[in-house]
């Protein structure tokens, strides 16, 4: 019987992985046709609306258009932007999954767009900068034309519109940050005021808030631990409370900077624990990297380490793997939704997030829940222009920094590693924290049962509060233990 049940389990997984193919081909295929005539949906609405259409990633990567200043193009394999702020000259990277996403329609997409462009431009405009670092550099970038557009208003001197945009949601708390005259990240502070303190940081995950450490974490630590620590949560660049910039890239150095210009610069910051979740691990790692002598533990949850393979374009790799195009499981279906189709991922957010007040007020009606009612509230405040380019620009264009940035954690920033992982998670396999230490062998990974990729703090707070008082304790006690296998 049990050869017959061994080849009866193989016929079915074949059959299932079969159909899951066939099926995804064809709905896929189907909503690549429909992200085309969103395309030109959006492009007439914001006409209309806002006396301009909103720039998008269906041009081709090599067309660089600009009407004032002057911008960097050419470099192979990798998209690289110029950006002039406070007269200080930055480079950064860009993922190229951002306008490089292939489908049965991108071809006659990128045609289209480029013939519109040319009836509204004359020629293409490729600049070239030489001596960037003290004359004696010389260099050239290749940009997209969106980004170009994007960044027009900035080189131009003009100042970007903090009013969102017709399809972005524009209630008080979506944006109080326009209002003030603050350009810094929304903060939750909790702990003692007084210098006799060591300093947390909680940094979250992708379409998420400060609220998911706030309404769990923060109420569940001991007495001794509140007078001991001060708590940061914040709300990174794009989401819940904090700014929501039409012009921004939503980049690495981005994100970095206002975590340091909203908490560790104005709270005088010298040393730190780290704790991240999923998207939020990368912008751990690249801190404590930036930070090597004051990362006092780094608590990791969920990170989406994703080794890549020889020869494989690197944020390409990892874009697949984020976002497979399968309709099975549904959360490798919303995912892939959300990576691939710029405007689907815009019609979603229009339709949810511009309307959050109804889907809340139906979920208390519903669940009477406080805590899917949190959750409901970081999902549903952000911008698709912070999603998009947040989600393409840390997860899949930091793919090819990941490794350096974790043998930099290994050979240079001396503090303990935790890595926590939900058995159940079917968004990040649990495999990514093995391979986290793979790369740092003194990492521990914890492997918590039948929990997911939410479920790891949310409904076990508690216990997940104990844990961080331990390892904060044992970091700040002692030097971190080289073996711990």
């Amino acid at each position: 019987m049990e050869p017959a049940m061994c080849k009866t389990k193989l016929v079915l997984s074949f059959t299932g992985s079969f159909l899951n193919k066939a099926v995804s081909f064809i709905v896929f295929s189907f909503l690549d046709l429909v992200d085309f005539l969103l395309c030109m949906v959006y492009k007439v609405a914001d006409f209309f609306i806002e006396a301009e259409w909103k720039p998008c990633y269906c041009s081709s990567a090599k067309e660089a258009i600009t009407s004032s200043g002057k911008i960097l193009v050419s470099e192979q394999g990798k998209s690289k932007i110029v950006c002039l702020t406070s007269s200080k000259l930055h480079l950064e990277e860009i993922s190229d999954t951002l306008y490089t996403r292939p489908s049965l329609v991108s071809e006659a997409s990128k045609q289209t767009v480029n013939e519109l462009k040319r009836l509204k431009v004359d020629g293409n405009v490729a600049q070239s900068c030489e001596r960037i670092k003290k004359g004696t550099v010389r260099s050239t970038f290749t940009v997209n034309s969106t980004i170009i557009e994007m960044l027009q208003g900035k080189i131009g001197g003009q100042q970007s519109h903090p009013i969102p945009r017709w399809s972005d949601c524009d209630c008080k708390f979506c944006t109080c940050w326009s209002s003030s005259s603050r350009d810094t990240l929304f903060v939750k502070t909790q702990g003692p005021s007084d210098e006799a303190h060591e300093d947390v940081l909680f940094i979250h995950g992708f379409i998420s808030s400060s609220a998911f450490w706030t309404e769990t974490l923060f109420p569940n630590f001991s007495s001794a631990s509140k007078s001991t620590y001060r708590l940061f949560a914040i709300d990174l660049l794009g989401f819940g409370r904090s700014p929501k910039p039409t012009d921004s890239l939503y980049t690495v150095r981005e994100h970095l900077d206002m975590i340091e210009k909203s908490v560790i610069e104005p709270n005088k910051v010298k040393s730190f624990h780290i704790v991240a979740h999923s998207l939020g691990c990368i912008l751990a790692l690249a801190l404590a990297v930036k930070h090597p002598g004051s990362v006092k533990s780094l608590t990791l949850l969920a990170p989406p380490y994703y080794p890549v393979p020889k020869g494989a374009q690197a944020s390409q790799y990892v874009m697949r793997k984020v976002a497979p195009r399968r309709v099975w499981p549904l959360i490798a279906f919303g995912a892939s939704m959300a990576c691939w189709y710029e405007h689907i991922s815009r019609t979603i957010c229009l339709l949810i997030c511009k309307n959050h007040r109804v889907w809340e007020f139906l979920a208390k009606l519903v669940t009477r829940n406080r805590i899917r009612t949190f959750l409901l509230e970081g999902f549903f405040c952000h911008t698709h222009n912070a999603a998009w380019h947040t989600l393409h620009n840390i997860i899949c264009g930091t793919a090819n920094k990941l490794d350096g940035y974790l043998d930099a954690v290994r050979n240079h920033v001396k503090c303990d590693v935790n890595v926590f992982h939900g058995e159940d998670d079917e968004l990040i396999p649990v495999e990514c924290s093995y391979n986290v230490q793979r790369k740092i062998p003194r990492a521990r990974v914890k492997v918590i049962e039948k929990k997911d990729h939410i479920t790891i703090v949310v409904g076990r707070q508690k216990t997940f509060a104990r844990e961080l008082e331990e390892i904060w304790r044992s970091s700040s006690g002692h030097e971190p233990s080289e073996n711990h296998h």
